[in-house]
């Protein structure tokens, strides 16, 4: 397809990036340490570390991954925290040793830890105590050496330190009762690592850095093996997008996303590290109270986040009295934006919600609107520097401009592939275009808009939500003879999860496959209305027609 879209790019915008411009992620982390090496690098609750202190923290535990550890190059290391300033230091620190960073959703269940852990055949692993007792009920089906344990104030001055680890366990009593094995403290891994000297890792752009997992097209999590050259090229093809209005080492960005997502991770940290900029960790932005008053008092320059955030924050009246005078930067994705938010956002903070696309198998940048656009306009944006897009009917021909078919994707950012699944690889990846599996159309100035996504897919708050998986899980309860699973709408989600059952046990209720889920699936993951049928509708080969169970459902 003809590069239409070079033509609406705002001005100085480049049409290519430089994969290679760093050889790899360490190396872009240590120039930028060295060019701001007193500028704050990340904060939480108020506790700051500069990019010199961070890069020393970094690699002290990185020293410690390698001597004490024994762990060598290309080693997986899982890690299952969420915003808090360990996640940076440990995430540093693994890929300073050489290592692949495995991003584990704290919120999963002992079956979903089991399955990532042992499909990326993980040495060690990183977990908050408050999430503990997940790792200890999974470790019997582990082949895990090593699990690391980190508490909440673990990198916080003292008092400081102690009296927020108290006040988790004790006040709140967020820590669950666990007890495992030979575990590490991190405090005292990174008390012991001061003593031990770290080794420089050659590294190159063709290592992988993160194994991240997704269901892809077809739905089991499958780890897309990201190397250190696309995680780059991602970064540099972000930051060359948004170059017009940022400055070096004076933005300040808030991290409400997990940085275990690929969007937060690869936006929030790798693009604003380049440009030597203060990150801002939210742990809990579900907690919109405290998200708030942690924003007062901020002079935030750059948010991300998914239409659900956006749409919280403006719901609460203390929201519009923050002072947005400094904010120039405020970008969605994961999910689609809504019109109506995108609207409010600009009313309230003065600033348009800009839209973009990515997947994590593109790591994950593909589109994205231009920062000068003043008002939402339903797209996606543009394709981002350096990136080849083409649309396709079913039979892989081309399509013209203002028709719906296949996206196709190619460009440094796209994965090596999945890790150890080559059937899966080579079902969409052929001569080096990705088929993303969403249907796609592009205007005449090429801007790109998503007419449908993966045709199962569930899209809640962000987070992909695969039929394959639930349904799996509640054809193991007692008393299901069949079960389908489709998304339904949902205000405050997006989307929501809705089960279609037929009952083997007439007795069978809801409120057992209610909680026969919660022992099995994350919680975004578990149906939010569960529907007794008589019969489900099939194909002649007896594949459950799930396009058939939208029908019923009013709006999809």
């Amino acid at each position: 397809m003809e590069k239409i879209w070079l033509k609406q790019y705002p001005q100085g915008i480049p049409s290519e990036i430089n994969p290679d411009a760093y050889s790899s992620l360490v190396d872009l982390f240590e120039k930028t340490c060295q060019k701001f090496p007193n500028k704050i690098a990340v904060s939480n609750y108020g506790v700051s570390l500069t990019y010199a202190e961070l890069r020393k923290k970094a690699r002290d535990f990185a020293a410690y991954l390698q001597q004490k550890l024994q762990l060598k190059k290309g080693d997986r290391v899982a890690i299952m925290l969420p915003n808090v300033l360990q996640y940076i230091v440990c995430m540093m620190g693994i890929l300073e040793a050489g290592l692949v960073v495995v991003n584990v959703n704290p919120l999963y269940t002992p079956p979903e830890v089991v399955h990532q852990l042992n499909d990326a055949q993980v040495s060690a692993m990183i977990v908050l105590e408050n999430f503990a007792h997940t790792v200890q009920l999974a470790l019997p089906e582990l082949s895990l050496q090593f699990v690391i344990v980190t508490r909440m104030g673990d990198l916080f001055p003292f008092p400081k330190s102690y009296l927020a680890n108290f006040v988790v366990k004790y006040v709140k009593k967020l820590i669950p009762k666990w007890a495992i094995p030979d575990v590490i403290y991190f405090s005292d891994a990174l008390h012991e690592s001061k003593h031990l000297s770290f080794k420089p890792v050659p590294l190159s752009g063709q290592d992988i850095a993160y194994l991240q997992y997704t269901g892809g097209t077809t739905g089991h999590p499958k780890g897309a093996m990201l190397t250190h050259r696309n995680m780059v090229a991602n970064t540099e093809q972000a930051t060359a997008w948004i170059s017009n209005v940022t400055k070096l080492g004076e933005e300040i960005i808030i991290t409400a996303l997990p940085l275990y997502h690929i969007f937060s991770l690869l936006a929030n940290w790798w693009v604003f590290m380049k440009l030597g900029a203060h990150s801002v960790l939210i742990t809990n932005p579900r907690d919109i109270h405290g998200f708030i008053k942690e924003l007062k008092g901020i002079s935030f320059t750059a948010i991300t986040g998914v239409n659900t955030l956006f749409n919280a924050l403006l719901r609460q009246p203390g929201f519009a009295t923050l002072n947005f005078s400094h904010l120039k930067i405020t970008l969605g994705g994961g999910m689609a934006v809504q019109p109506s938010v995108a609207e409010k956002w600009k009313e309230v903070t003065g600033v348009p919600l800009i839209e973009a696309y990515g997947l994590t198998e593109t790591s994950p940048a593909v589109a994205i609107n231009p920062l000068d656009l003043h008002d939402y306009n339903g797209s996606v944006g543009l394709p981002v520097p350096s990136t080849d897009i083409s649309i396709r009917d079913e039979e892989g021909h081309e399509l013209g401009l203002n028709q719906p078919g296949e996206l196709w994707v190619k460009g440094p950012q796209v994965m090596q592939g999945y890790w150890h699944e080559p059937e899966e690889t080579a079902h969409v990846l052929k001569d080096g275009w990705l088929y993303t599996g969403d249907v796609a159309m592009m205007n005449e100035q090429g801007y790109l808009r998503i007419v449908d996504r993966k045709k199962d897919m569930i899209l809640i708050s962000g987070f992909n939500v695969y039929p394959n998986e639930v349904e799996e899980i509640i054809a193991a309860c007692p008393g299901v003879q069949e079960v389908g699973v489709v998304g339904v709408p949902d205000e405050r989600t997006g989307e929501a999860v809705k089960a279609f059952v037929v009952k083997s046990d007439p007795a069978l209720t809801e409120a057992q496959v209610f909680e026969f889920c919660k022992n099995q699936l994350t919680l975004y993951k578990i149906p939010k209305t569960i529907e007794f049928v008589t019969e489900l509708p099939k194909t002649t080969v007896g594949k459950i027609l799930r396009r058939e169970l939208r029908k019923t459902e009013p709006s999809l």
